[in-house]
């Protein structure tokens, strides 16, 4: 059997792809450092889950199921590699999970062979997407992610999203477990899982929703507790990191990458959405939580902590960045996987010990623009005094 000279073609070009090396950008602002190449885009998709390689069935070696989109990908370090479960969108619309590694975790990202098969609990779930990766004290790696179906209205395009969980040793072989329950929220995104037990029971970061868009009287990150994760119920909600207006959090807010434990409380690197004459723009921002009561925000830094940024600005959903996965290693190194513009997968790398001081050491947010300035004159004063002395 021969092969197509296209598919040679295109096999040769997407290896000198994956392959390229990575590089830090010019970018500087002293806390993360940005990668100048995305670690994953469309092009990183094997061929084989594209084209039909037999001329037989396939003459003109035409794409048969086309790729639109990788993006929003769940992060973790597992049997010496940087695992990404990124979110794959088919030219359908419709959206599954696939595994890439990496030996670095800033470049040579290769997908399995094979995409994740998730099980399903019913025939109404249309469409999956934005895992969180939790690898729990329990021993296993949880998965919780946007699980999502038609409202079944006149209305075709309203939706009701509710949380997924899933469990894996191994991040090939997934035990589907019952949707996640929130006693008081009608719908649920952007749940994640903490690592740890808290007071002997499953930790859940929420959103609470009224709608598939829109938060409603959602008024922030909640969190809430679980006596099982088999069968996980929430009764109640607290509330952590809150909505404000005229901030990157006034439409609304959520986790992103599941929480990291360091000396100083939980570490959480989540997004906020404001609105603009061009659209939602969507930002990174970071919060800090007491470690025995994860709700309590300890420090919240004003502003963002990545933003859209020259090429990121554009795509499928302009103007937006999105994580749900990073990885913390032993040595204090934090790798922050982000998307843009739900089209292509980007990393940002930095240190703990960074990202604690930005969180603790740069003001919260004034709320008016009068502080605001009076906080700016008063770091330039100080520079202005040190540069006197210097």
């Amino acid at each position: 059997m021969k092969l197509h000279e296209t598919y040679l073609h295109l096999a040769e070009k997407q290896e000198n792809l994956i392959a390229k090396k990575n590089q830090k950008a010019d970018f500087y602002n002293g806390i993360y450092d940005r990668w100048e190449n995305p670690v994953l885009t469309r092009h990183h998709v094997p061929l084989t889950w594209r084209y039909d390689l037999n001329p037989e069935t396939n003459p003109y070696f035409e794409e048969r199921l086309g790729i639109n989109a990788v993006f929003n990908a769940g992060a973790v370090y597992h049997d010496g590699k940087y695992c990404l479960l990124a979110r794959v969108e088919g030219a359908d619309r419709k959206s599954f999970f696939a595994v890439a590694e990496s030996e670095n975790g800033v470049d040579n990202f290769r997908f399995r062979d094979y995409p994740v098969i998730l099980p399903e609990l019913n025939q109404e779930e249309t469409n999956v997407y934005d895992m969180r990766l939790t690898k729990h004290q329990d021993g296993w790696i949880y998965g919780v992610f946007c699980s999502e179906a038609s409202a079944g209205t006149a209305d075709i395009s309203a939706a009701v999203a509710r949380a997924g969980i899933v469990r894996t040793k191994d991040l090939a072989n997934w035990e589907r477990l019952p949707d996640l329950i929130t006693r008081n929220s009608p719908q649920q995104r952007n749940v994640c899982l903490l690592p740890e037990f808290i007071n002997g029971k499953y930790a859940f970061y929420t959103r609470p929703m009224d709608d598939f868009i829109d938060t409603g009287s959602g008024g922030g990150i909640g969190f809430g507790l679980a006596e099982s994760v088999e069968h996980a119920v929430i009764d109640e909600e607290k509330m952590t990191s809150l909505r404000k207006y005229h901030t990157i959090t006034e439409a609304k807010n959520g986790a992103g990458a599941t929480p990291i434990r360091t000396e100083k409380g939980w570490l959480h690197i989540a997004h906020g959405v404001r609105n603009t004459a061009a659209g939602l723009r969507y930002v990174i921002y970071v919060f800090v939580t007491e470690l025995n009561n994860p709700w309590n925000v300890i420090a919240e830094p004003s502003g963002y902590l990545i933003a859209p940024f020259g090429k990121e600005r554009v795509g499928d959903v302009s103007n937006v960045v999105f994580t749900n996965g990073a990885v913390a290693r032993e040595n204090g190194d934090v790798y922050i996987y982000y998307a843009s513009s739900d089209t292509r997968l980007h990393v940002a790398t930095t240190t703990i010990d960074k990202l604690l001081d930005y969180a603790f050491s740069t003001p919260a947010d004034a709320r008016r623009s009068s502080q605001c300035v009076r906080q700016r004159c008063e770091l330039i004063s100080r520079n202005l005094e040190y540069l006197k002395n210097c």
